[in-house]
């Protein structure tokens, strides 16, 4: 089966089936979707399940997808948010091309036509408070209850929401309702608020506006009026599907949309609510919308996820009609899968060790030859200083090592990554009993990591040359939550108290302390890191984007 054959498999699923379906039977001749985030927060990876669902249907039917702000709420949105979003889904790798909208752009006509309800009889205003409402919506075994204004005329329906709209209302005072039946088994259906007031200043329209459509009355209309053919949604939208249906059915839109859902993403040790993640902010449990450890778009970012590692995780996951949970594991393999293809390899020591080569000749440095990337002869060589004095691993010594502890302990020998054998002679300690520094010797016949008489060695370690070393700041992310299903009501208890590891006296490659390029690298032996923001020209910052191996148990065992 070819690669080819392979990806196509892997993109099928029930709404692209739909889609082509209704182009054999010639229903449109343009398929066209929308992706209508709310500006009130960042994306996070669950909204790039949705932009890669119906930005990827536009570009292999060859239609097109709209980008559209549901902007109906200005008390929360900001242009922060916008900004962010347009930035977020162009990293994805998805362009709207001219196709930007906001549904402030339809306030009028939608106004317009919610007048067109009032005077079909088919809207009024309500003058209950939210929580009176709420009381007598029912619920799923019991009817709602008619509104005591439910009746009103047409004449004084319409004088009142010109009225609301004239601002003569305080917030709350009224809203416009649907008016179908507080009977229906549906509780979308029982007379759902289409309009309130709110006297805030929008981003877009200022102060133009005192009343505000609701996203379920806004939703469908703006899709008719985008000419939306495939209006894909979330499963939690399933139940309000009739009520789209209702408003497309009882307006004079010009064309006629269809909602589908899909279900949405869930990732173990995540939390994608967008309301835990705007308390995590405000609350400081995180450094912002772009921490590191943060499941939103521009925190994977930041932390160096690529782009294609999340456009990967999205199409081996699919589409289903069904809510499940994906181990987070799947993500990390595709992150692996497109860094270990990209990524150059550099040495870095994080927790050093002082090493000295007693029988290395004193102020001679060489230069070694190192692999750029072991599979991409393409990618070239380097040459990286060696001395008598090196910094390793701490981790990678044991004074009284385990049976099958293969690294560096008293007399066990060990190859230097590109150099030399070197053999452990004495651990040095200060007054407090602690190593601070190793007394090694080398075999000058090793060059280049073998021996001429063909004696093998279990271990290779990486290194810095202590001489030709740049100091850095790691920062190692551990899972954010503790539990593989956080409780969204009471997500700070499971917080990871160690989700962030600094470590303030690591070692790199000089060329990777001076280069101010994004490009994650690999850390050999270490995982692959991406230069952070907060670097400044005496201290580089690095964020691990992901170990090289699926360590996630253990990190999860930390906290």
């Amino acid at each position: 089966m070819t690669n080819e054959v392979v990806a196509a498999e892997a993109g099928r699923d029930f709404i692209r089936d739909i889609v082509q379906a209704d182009l054999d039977a010639k229903r449109y001749k343009l398929i066209v979707t929308r992706f209508p985030p709310e500006p009130n927060g960042y994306l996070h990876i669950g909204h790039a399940k949705s932009i890669g669902l119906n930005f990827g249907i536009a570009q292999e039917f060859s239609g097109r997808c709209h980008l559209r702000f549901d902007d109906t709420n200005p008390t929360k949105e900001e242009q922060e948010y916008i900004d962010s979003i347009q930035a977020d889904v162009k990293w994805l790798g998805y362009d709207w091309g001219k196709n930007l909208f906001f549904a402030s752009d339809y306030f009028q006509q939608l106004y317009d036509w919610a007048e067109g309800l009032i005077l079909a009889g088919l809207a009024y205003v309500d003058d209950q408070s939210q929580e009176e409402i709420r009381a007598t919506r029912g619920t799923l075994t019991e009817p709602g209850k008619n509104s005591p204004y439910r009746e009103r005329s047409v004449e004084e329906n319409l004088d009142l929401f010109r009225r609301m709209k004239a601002g003569e209302f305080p917030n709350g005072a009224r809203v416009l309702r649907a008016r179908i039946d507080m009977a229906s088994g549906n509780i979308n259906l029982r007379d759902p608020v289409l309009y309130r007031i709110l006297h805030a200043t929008h981003p877009r329209t200022g102060d133009t506006w005192s009343i505000y459509p609701s996203y379920d009355y806004a939703h469908g209309q703006s899709d008719a009026i985008e000419g939306i053919t495939h209006s894909i949604c979330t499963l939690e939208f399933e139940d309000h599907r009739p009520l789209y249906d209702w408003l497309l059915d009882k307006l004079p839109v010009p064309s006629r949309p269809h909602q589908y859902e899909f279900a949405r993403l869930n990732l173990t040790y995540t939390l994608l609510s967008k309301r835990v993640l705007t308390e995590l902010v405000r609350g400081g449990c995180v450094a912002g919308w772009d921490d590191p450890r943060m499941p939103t778009l521009a925190g994977l970012k930041r932390r160096g996820v690529p782009p294609a590692a999340i456009r990967e995780f999205v199409k081996r996951i699919g589409v289903a009609k069904a809510n499940s949970v994906v181990d987070v594991g799947m993500l990390e393999f595709c992150i692996r899968e497109v860094l270990n293809k990209t990524a150059q390899r550099r040495m870095a020591v994080l927790r050093p060790l002082k090493v000295v080569i007693e029988n290395y000749p004193e102020g001679r440095i060489e230069e070694i030859e190192a692999v750029n990337h072991p599979d991409d002869a393409a990618a070239g060589t380097r040459r990286i200083a060696f001395g008598r004095e090196l910094y390793i691993e701490r981790d990678d010594f044991m004074e009284n090592p385990p049976k099958k502890f293969f690294r560096l302990s008293p007399g066990s020998e060990v190859r230097l990554r590109y150099a030399y054998f070197l053999t452990c002679r004495e651990a040095v300690k200060n007054a407090a009993g602690e190593i601070t520094e190793l007394r090694c010797s080398y075999d000058p016949a090793t060059r280049g990591g073998n021996a001429p008489d063909g004696r093998k060695v279990k271990a290779t370690l990486h290194w810095l040359s202590a001489a030709q070393t740049r100091p850095a700041e790691i920062r190692l992310y551990h899972p954010l939550f503790a539990k593989p299903n956080p409780d969204a009501a009471d997500f700070a208890a499971d917080l990871n108290p160690q989700s962030l590891e600094i470590l303030s006296d690591a070692r790199v490659e000089p060329d990777v302390a001076d280069a101010a390029s994004s490009e994650v690298v690999q850390f050999e032996r270490q995982g692959y890191f991406v230069r952070d923001a907060d670097s400044t020209p005496t201290l580089p910052v690095f964020n691990r984007t992901i170990g090289l191996r699926d360590t996630f148990a253990k990190e999860v065992g930390k906290g």
